[in-house]
């Protein structure tokens, strides 16, 4: 893969203002509450030129995730029920488990390997990812690969 074709994950706090900007503009574009590039970046607060420089390469998690496989590790409580309670929250947001893979814990913390199918009835997939992360006796979450 070149490097101008590599993707990263970012969480939103890493993501510079002006490219959260430029995502808030394509929302308000697109979502008709505005008629034009001029009124969107206005209500922004940001140029015509960043908007046309980064609108092709910055966009929501969620909105490019459809039809996708996420890979994700976390580490975890080794408490009975807690693994259940992340498939559930996972079926919650009718996405399908594709593959599972726990290790064996190590002082009472166990790491989760998941691929998730993303499909077209799957829910926000960021607000899966941030209910998992929030999940009492959850340590860590990362993305590994979006395919």
């Amino acid at each position: 893969m070149s490097e101008e074709n590599k993707y990263y994950v970012l969480k939103k706090k890493a993501v510079p203002e002006v490219l959260q900007k430029v995502v808030e503009a394509k929302r308000l574009l697109e979502s008709e509450q505005v008629m034009s590039v001029q009124e969107a970046v206005e209500i922004t607060g940001i140029s015509r030129s960043s908007f046309y420089k980064y609108k092709d390469d910055i966009f929501p998690f969620h909105d490019n995730a459809r039809g996708k496989t996420i890979t994700f590790v976390l580490q975890m409580n080794d408490e009975p029920g807690l693994l259940s309670g992340v498939l559930k929250l996972i079926a919650d947001y009718n996405a399908n488990i594709l593959t599972i893979h726990q290790t064996i814990p190590i002082n009472g913390v166990a790491t989760l390997t998941l691929s998730v199918d993303v499909g077209p009835n799957t829910g926000n997939v960021s607000e899966m990812i941030n209910a998992i992360e929030t999940e009492k006796g959850i340590h860590y979450l990362k993305i590994l690969a979006r395919d």
